[in-house]
């Protein structure tokens, strides 16, 4: 795995749209955040343009992004906000100059759609906080961003909860929103899970769904040579009327109670505030303990 060069004082970030639209009124804070930390922002041209729910075409949508790929000066591209788009737009992409010199790639929710496809191309990326969230996302959530872009020491070590499953394990961390890995299945964007650590999160989804996802992630050999498995955030989750029976601990206990890898849950990412940054496809030290969950990057 290629890791991207790490960032430095008066490195150029651009911010754009690869799925739903967002404003440059509203990128204020964002820009203020980076530029204390010395760094400049570049607006992509996808800013403050509104095409139903996307922040334009998906033909400009690609162009902003291909262009901010192949602009040498661009250290860094930090996708404005999720929803729903990236996937359209991400066969468009010519990801040659970007192999020859990578950036990070920063974001989460529907950027797991960049996250997971640059991965199969060899490439670390930056599961983060957006400029979209950054309103509401905790010091500990914006501290990360940046230990992570300038290449500052950081790890993972909190209580652990009683549902998990104790073990230990090295692999690559990849993963992201469950969803968006659900709908990647059978393409060239779909994971090789074989010896990594996997982490999942979601939002505003039914049980029984996180139920059927986790089915299929198993029934595509998701699970089967799995190192580690990690769960953040599962927000706002729902029922039906009738219930389904299973909280998500208890679905993804179940489903993986023949596999011997450790497991944590409540991990501190995801859609929540404290939304701590991952560096997927980079290798990582995952210990569960009786009293604590540790996660560091090797």
């Amino acid at each position: 795995m290629k890791t991207p060069t790490y960032l430095k004082k008066g490195d150029t970030v651009g911010i754009i749209c690869t799925a739903r639209s967002f404003s440059s009124d509203d990128a204020q804070e964002a820009i203020r955040l980076f530029e204390s930390w010395g760094l400049h922002i570049e607006l992509g041209s996808t800013i403050d343009v509104n095409v139903n729910q996307l922040g334009g075409t998906d033909e400009q949508r690609a162009a902003d992004l291909q262009q901010m790929l192949d602009n040498p000066n661009i250290k860094a591209i930090w996708i404005a906000r999720g929803g729903y788009g990236t996937v359209r737009i991400i066969d468009k992409i010519d990801f040659t100059a970007f192999l020859e010199n990578p950036k990070w790639l920063i974001g989460f929710s529907d950027i797991t759609v960049l996250h997971n496809h640059i991965h199969n191309l060899g490439v670390a990326t930056l599961h983060a906080i957006m400029p979209y969230s950054v309103p509401r996302a905790s010091a500990e959530a914006k501290e990360t961003l940046k230990n992570a872009l300038f290449n500052n020491n950081y790890s993972f070590c909190f209580p652990t909860n009683a549902s998990n499953k104790i073990g230990a394990a090295e692999g690559l961390l990849v993963g992201g929103n469950l969803s968006i890995i659900y709908s990647l299945l059978g393409s060239k964007s779909s994971l090789n899970t074989h010896g990594k650590i996997l982490y999942l999160e979601d939002l505003d989804e039914y049980l029984y769904h996180i139920d059927r996802m986790f089915y299929n992630l198993k029934r595509n050999g998701y699970f089967d040579h799995l190192a580690g498995l990690i769960i953040g955030g599962m927000t706002d989750m729902h029922d039906n009327q009738i219930p389904f029976g299973y909280d998500v601990k208890q679905i993804v206990l179940d489903i993986c109670k023949e596999y011997h890898f450790p497991i944590c849950f409540d991990f501190p990412a995801g859609h929540i505030s404290n939304n701590r940054a991952l560096k997927l496809g980079t290798k990582v030290g995952f210990e569960v303990t009786n009293e604590n969950t540790f996660l560091t990057y090797l």
